[in-house]
């Protein structure tokens, strides 16, 4: 073999070996990982009604909207409400921006708007949320107790609905939506509403009174749920009070003393049985 021959074959062969190399190194290569889809928002329920007012008619909704998505708030988004009367002439439209939606939880909403005429058909859609990974894990986001609940029948289709919100975070909430949600004895939803409590601190809970109107005629209320979120379509006060941590359930110390024996060194008795 020449010379010529030698480097002819020492080339090719450092290209056959050079491209090997390439392709085993294209194959063990970390390939970006495809981004898994959001699942979009899920309308569980809703519900409206409609009454007559001073200024028009009164139409009245609520609802109730969860997030499949465990490591995800849904941010922005907003229901659009129309009314249709017998002719199919739209009478009032409406809309109106929902809070935020925790991961993998649910949003109890409710609102208000005056229709010309009286609306025989309400539909309630939906825009598409905005996506904001969770600062902390779902458990973090604690949620904000309710106590001393009380339903009361006023007339009139109307209900009281009165109690305290907590905050179990060490960072003061600056607002809270409460919403109350009325159901019948199926849990069948009838209707809802909503206040706010602003300056809701650790260890002093503020008492809260709203009023559910607009149930006339859909039976009697078995069972009211109340539910309290953070104010406002992006998840950063929620994430803010779950970064500051949850006040300890017990900070009182013991009053009663300390047992003679500590019952926890005691052996346990041997087992005699065959």
């Amino acid at each position: 073999m020449t010379q010529r021959s030698r480097n002819t074959t020492a080339r090719g062969l450092g290209l056959g070996l050079a491209a090997v190399a390439a392709l085993l190194a294209g194959c063990g290569a970390d390939e970006p990982a495809p981004k898994k889809a959001l699942k979009p928002l899920v309308i569980k329920e809703q519900t409206s009604s409609v009454t007559q007012g001073t200024g028009g008619f009164v139409v009245t909704w609520a609802g109730v909207v969860s997030n499949p998505n465990r490591w995800h708030f849904g941010e922005n988004v907003a229901a659009t409400v129309v009314g249709k009367d017998a002719a199919g002439k739209e009478v009032v439209r409406t809309e109106q921006p929902l809070d935020a939606v925790p991961p993998s939880g649910a949003l109890k909403f409710s609102g208000q708007a005056v229709a010309s005429a009286r609306p025989v058909q309400v539909k309630l859609t939906f825009t598409e949320a905005r996506w904001r990974r969770a600062a902390r894990i779902p458990s973090a986001f604690v949620p904000f107790p309710i106590s001393a609940a009380n339903t009361e029948k006023l007339g009139n289709g109307s209900y009281l609905v009165t109690g305290a919100v907590a905050n179990p975070y060490q960072k003061a909430a600056t607002s809270l939506v409460v919403t109350a949600l009325l159901r019948d004895k199926d849990g069948r939803l009838l209707g809802g509403a909503s206040t706010y409590v602003d300056d809701v601190r650790a260890g002093a809970p503020r008492r809260f009174v709203l009023t559910v109107e607009g149930l006339n005629g859909v039976g009697p209320v078995a069972r009211t749920e109340i539910a309290a979120r953070t104010w406002g379509s992006s998840a950063r006060p929620y994430e803010e009070l779950a970064l500051s941590g949850t006040v300890p359930v017990v900070t009182a110390r013991p009053k009663t003393p300390p047992f003679a024996n500590d019952r926890g060194n005691q052996a346990m008795p041997e087992d005699h049985r065959p």
